[in-house]
């Protein structure tokens, strides 16, 4: 029986907190928005900066924009990605060891998340493919005799290519 007169049965309630504290406590933690991300300072010691001219080729033939490229890595795997036009920022992207950005200030929009980065923010991949590591499937990263470098991803036709200055 489930319960006895108007007490529940002690091994019922054994049975029930075994099956449900796991998946409320599960549940309290997994919904937790992640946190925003603080500014990259690109002075401090440690980062190594570059800058240069990129096209980015929006996905699924989307125009095409040219602009300026601003990229921050770090030896411990933080990163900074920034693509402007005239000085406009479009794209804002950051990685650290606890999760992702990125902001979309033309929109008005950020998107942040834990671990690698969904494959669909390929401005999030390119210091991984400056890097040398590995890509999602059906990516391409190459480089180029003149310097230059082009990132990839074939299934929806975007790409970032460019080159940064000497």
């Amino acid at each position: 029986m489930l319960f006895r007169g108007k007490q529940w049965d002690p091994a019922i309630l054994r049975l029930l907190s075994a099956l449900l504290l796991p998946w409320l406590f599960l549940g309290l933690t997994a919904c937790r928005t992640v946190p925003p991300l603080g500014p990259a300072n690109l002075q401090a010691p440690g980062w190594t900066v570059r800058q240069g001219q990129a096209v980015w080729q929006r996905p699924h033939g989307a125009s095409e924009i040219a602009g300026e490229i601003l990229l921050g890595t770090r030896e411990d795997g933080r990163s900074f990605v920034q693509f402007s036009k005239n000085g406009f920022p479009l794209v804002i992207a950051q990685n650290q060891a606890n999760g992702w950005q990125v902001e979309l200030p033309v929109q008005n929009k950020r998107y942040s998340g834990r671990g690698l980065p969904p494959a669909r923010l390929l401005i999030l991949y390119l210091p991984r493919a400056l890097a040398g590591q590995s890509l999602p499937k059906g990516w391409s990263w190459n480089t180029m005799a003149n310097g230059g470098w082009r990132l990839e991803n074939h299934r929806i036709g975007e790409s970032l290519e460019g080159f940064f200055n000497p």
